[in-house]
């Protein structure tokens, strides 16, 4: 048995023991632990021997386990009832990362968290789950990826080159790369990986799920001191980099009130314009991404520059219309 697991059966076994005032029986500790009695009377001993001051007493025919109130007193909840509400409300939000490690790493700490409350603080969040509900958004489903997933997470701590097939959508098929891989990057519920491509000279963004095979090479790399996720995605629309562009959109009044409500991209200045309607500036890398985000908005937005994004929007409309007569 791992000896993590030995500790947390432990720790969630006193968490129950100090959060009761009319005792517990080893079998329903046996149930909160899902192991057998005996397990149980042995971590009980262990608690003891490691000074914890439990004490038995027959109610009903039952023997009943408690914990000294001192220790009940000398052990506060260590969050915040507020805080420990922002963690129930961000387990839907984090919904996205089902099928992952982390996800099932999320659950757990859930789940030793809610161990250690006090009755009262668990009626309440149940109450509260049910009052606030977080929508569901779209997600991958990673079931096939978490080997592929936890392998990467080991290359990129290491600093070890991975060599991967990884399938291009643009060109529809699987390319054989060499990859000194940099970070693990999450973004619009899709795990991805930021790298040097040898192939390509150059920092590229791989989506885990197109990642086909993957072998850990023996051969490290030093990954440059100066290199910040935050700052190579700052540029980009979405995930995909390209060359910097000036776009300067204009959107009519009625969807004016919608775009200024969030930040788009860092680069973004919004000019309001006498009739409602506003211009939205940025400075972006590529225009892949930003192009499908204005067609998205319909008639309520056109391209004011630059001319090659309005060609494209153009010849997108066109297209459209063709599909649809």
């Amino acid at each position: 048995m791992a000896r993590g697991d030995q500790l947390g059966r432990q720790w969630t076994i006193l968490q129950n023991l100090i959060t009761t005032s009319s005792g517990k029986s080893v079998s329903d500790l046996a149930k909160k632990v899902n192991c057998h009695s005996r397990t149980v009377y042995r971590d009980l001993e262990a608690l003891q021997i490691a000074g914890f001051p439990s004490f038995t007493e027959k109610k009903e025919g039952k023997i009943l386990w408690f914990v000294l109130e001192t220790v009940k007193k000398n052990v506060p909840i260590p969050l915040s009832l507020s805080e420990i509400m922002a963690l129930y409300f961000g387990r839907d939000m984090l919904n996205v990362l089902k099928n992952t490690i982390f996800h099932d790493s999320l659950k757990s700490l859930f789940n030793k968290i809610k161990t250690t409350l006090p009755l009262e603080y668990i009626s309440f969040l149940e109450q509260f789950e049910k009052n606030i509900k977080v929508g569901q958004q779209p997600y991958k489903l990673y079931t096939g990826f978490k080997e592929i997933l936890n392998n990467v997470n080991k290359a990129v701590e290491k600093r070890q080159y991975i060599d991967i097939s990884y399938f291009t959508m643009s060109r529809n098929k699987n390319t054989q790369r060499k990859v000194a891989p940099y970070n693990i990057w999450f973004f619009d519920g899709t795990f991805y990986l930021l790298g040097l491509c040898m192939k390509r000279e150059e920092i590229r963004t791989f989506a885990f799920d197109r990642i086909k095979k993957f072998n850990l090479t023996e051969e490290s790399f030093e990954r440059p001191d100066d290199f910040s996720v935050e700052e190579y995605m700052r540029p980009s629309f979405g995930v995909f980099h390209g060359d910097p562009v000036k776009v300067k959109i204009w959107f009519a009044p009625e969807a004016a009130g919608y775009v200024k409500e969030k930040i788009w991209h860092e680069s973004q200045i919004i000019l309001d314009q006498k009739d409602g309607s506003i211009i939205f500036k940025a400075d972006v890398a590529g225009t892949d991404e930003i192009k499908i985000w204005i067609l998205g908005w319909g008639s309520k937005a056109k391209v004011v520059e630059p001319e090659k994004l309005r060609i494209e929007i153009k010849s997108e409309i066109d297209s459209l219309m063709d599909l649809y007569r």
